[in-house]
């Protein structure tokens, strides 16, 4: 079984898969795009690479499904090829830093990948304003987080609520994060995994 864990950044992905991996005996997959041998070039040179960092991002995370199709694990993913296609790739087209006919075939390659692979049992969405956004990414205090604009994280939530509600065609849990505390509550950490129980097992109603 395949369970993602989607949203933006600062949302509590991370977090939330590592408690899931522990609470329920599940392999967390974490992703392992963190190195990418275009990076460089592409904060030298934007739009130059812009095609080149997203085709490398893309294959690394078409790698991910394989290993967890061949897997007799229950996984849990942090972050999900989709988000990678409609959030952050779009999210360079509509910044001018892809054209219209690199993204054409980056999408055009995503759909074989598709092709291939199946939806997860469940997508996760947790769901966040971007003032919560805002203050979690200044509590983790990561250097290259601090001078993010507010307008990029304002971006990247209108693409994954138009993601989610219109685009995705899976299962999805969207769980709102902004007045909760899974990590400090376990009432609130409780209360997800009733849910995920009721999407998964049925074993709860979702009115209890």
């Amino acid at each position: 079984m395949h369970i993602v864990i989607a949203g933006n950044i600062g949302c509590g992905k991370t977090t939330l898969t590592n408690l899931l991996a522990k609470h329920y005996g599940w392999k967390a997959q974490r992703e392992k795009v963190d190195f990418n041998p275009y990076l460089a070039d592409y904060y030298k040179d934007i739009k130059r690479w812009s095609f080149n960092l997203e085709v490398y991002f893309l294959k690394e995370r078409f790698k991910d499904l394989l290993e967890i199709a061949s897997s007799k694990e229950t996984i849990v993913q942090d972050r999900s090829i989709y988000e990678g296609v409609y959030i952050f790739a779009a999210n360079n087209k509509d910044m001018g830093n892809m054209n219209d006919r690199d993204f054409e075939t980056y999408m055009e390659l995503f759909d074989n990948i598709m092709d291939v692979v199946k939806e997860p049992e469940l997508m996760i969405y947790l769901r966040s304003s971007v003032p919560h956004l805002v203050a979690n990414i200044q509590k983790r205090n990561r250097d290259y987080e601090q001078k993010m604009p507010i307008d990029y994280l304002e971006n990247l939530n209108a693409k994954y609520e138009d993601f989610i509600f219109n685009k995705y065609k899976g299962k999805v849990l969207v769980i709102e994060v902004d007045n909760i505390d899974f990590l400090g509550n376990r009432k609130d950490f409780g209360a997800i995994c009733d849910k995920i129980d009721a999407e998964l097992f049925g074993l709860f109603s979702h009115n209890s």
